[in-house]
């Protein structure tokens, strides 16, 4: 079972839930960027929540199924269609050997998931068949798809077509996009007019923005409390000794331009991190198209709990809604 690459679209590559457990030796946990419509599209079609589907960011690809499957769709708002005709999102859909899957223009949000029936069947690389471009590893031969290529599917459960997630547990960001941020690790380093300018100031997404991380434009440029700068920590004040990374952690060199790191981020270098993307808003990130307004909320350590048992609650009902 198999589905031929007719038209790769921008950049689309086989991801799943990640390969967490390498960071220490500077392999990214990688995986799907909005991790919410990834499970939902596995769970639509039968999968297991961590089966491999696709992930296409701002344009669709063009797929012909070589056998018959149930797929579903999910994330951004990039119509299906097959054999030209529409389909809804975010539901279970039967496709037939021979019948070709394509999209329509994006309308709101950054990325698509596409699940099949049986899970894109890709050799595992460390335990996950994510694709992690720059290492060449995981996905379809370590790369982005193109024409021609020939994804293995494996195979799959019986499955309803026709179920549905309900318009209320389909999560996207709001406008202006607001992302909760928890201060730390180096805040001290900025002086308090620029902390309070971070979280006051409107934000929009940079042109550069990818699987490594997002840049941020728009806002005051932030100062540094004067020091020393020690040993290997380079000139610029917003440089510090080489240091650990986190997931979602948020660095500003030469204080001008906010970077999120992302899921392919590497796992240390030398900028200062203001704070850290509770992990409940990281799924969003992975929706906002540049230029998209944005601010950043400061939240406390007790509200990042919080967010993050509501997160786990949403995709329990998400859960629920597909039993």
């Amino acid at each position: 079972m198999a589905i031929k690459v007719l038209h790769h679209g921008l950049a689309t590559t086989v991801q799943d839930l990640g390969r967490p457990g390498y960071f220490h030796l500077g392999i990214p946990v990688g995986g799907a960027m909005d991790r919410y419509a990834m499970r939902a599209a596995n769970r639509l079609v039968g999968n297991d929540e961590g089966a491999a589907g696709l992930e296409a960011v701002f344009m669709g690809p063009q797929l012909e199924f070589l056998h018959d499957a149930v797929i579903a769709v999910t994330g951004a708002d990039m119509p299906a269609k097959i054999d030209g005709v529409l389909q809804p999102g975010w539901t279970a859909l039967k496709i037939r050997a021979g019948q070709v899957l394509s999209f329509d223009f994006l309308k709101s949000g950054a990325r698509i998931y596409i699940a099949v029936s049986g899970g894109i069947d890709v050799p595992l690389a460390l335990g996950s068949r994510s694709t992690y471009p720059i290492g060449t590893l995981g996905g379809y031969k370590g790369r982005a798809l193109a024409v021609g290529d020939e994804l293995p599917v494996g195979q799959g459960s019986v499955v309803q077509d026709g179920r549905s997630v309900e318009e209320g547990l389909r999560r996207r960001p709001g406008t202006p996009a607001e992302l909760r941020v928890l201060p730390g690790l180096y805040w001290d380093r900025l002086t308090d007019e620029a902390k309070k300018s971070f979280f006051a100031d409107p934000w929009k997404v940079a042109p550069e923005a990818d699987r490594m991380g997002y840049r941020f434009r728009g806002g005051r440029k932030l100062e540094f409390v004067e020091r020393k700068q020690p040993f290997g920590a380079g000139s610029d004040p917003s440089n510090i000794v080489d240091s650990c990374y986190p997931y979602g952690s948020i660095q500003v060199p030469g204080g001008t331009e906010p970077i999120i790191l992302h899921r392919d981020a590497v796992s240390g270098g030398g900028y200062f991190m203001l704070g850290t993307v509770i992990s409940a808003d990281m799924d969003l990130i992975g929706q906002l198209q540049p230029h998209t307004p944005t601010r950043f909320v400061e939240v406390t350590m007790e509200e990042a709990l919080a967010a993050r048992a509501e997160r786990q609650a949403l995709i329990e009902r998400m859960r629920a809604c597909l039993m």
